[in-house]
């Protein structure tokens, strides 16, 4: 459904702007997995996700701490 005021044209040219964007973005994300993975056989460096995802929850309840805030507290503004 065209906006009022929007013509066909724009939309549509909109609709591919955005398309080409998210298409960029993706690459980008693909090419900055393929260059951590690069370094990480390079170095031998590995960290297991269970690891790293305590550390986030570690750092996220630091964080919580820090601000007075609950976990709910937080979903609930997030919502």
């Amino acid at each position: 459904m065209l906006l009022e005021g929007e013509t066909l044209s724009h939309f549509v040219e909109q609709a591919a702007t955005d398309a080409a964007r998210r298409r960029k973005a993706q690459q980008d994300f693909v090419a900055r997995g393929r260059a951590s993975l690069a370094r990480a056989l390079e170095s031998g460096e590995f960290y297991a996700a269970d690891e790293v995802l305590e550390a986030m929850k570690s750092r996220l309840d630091t964080a919580r701490e820090a601000t007075g805030q609950s976990g709910s507290d937080l979903s609930k503004r997030a919502a």
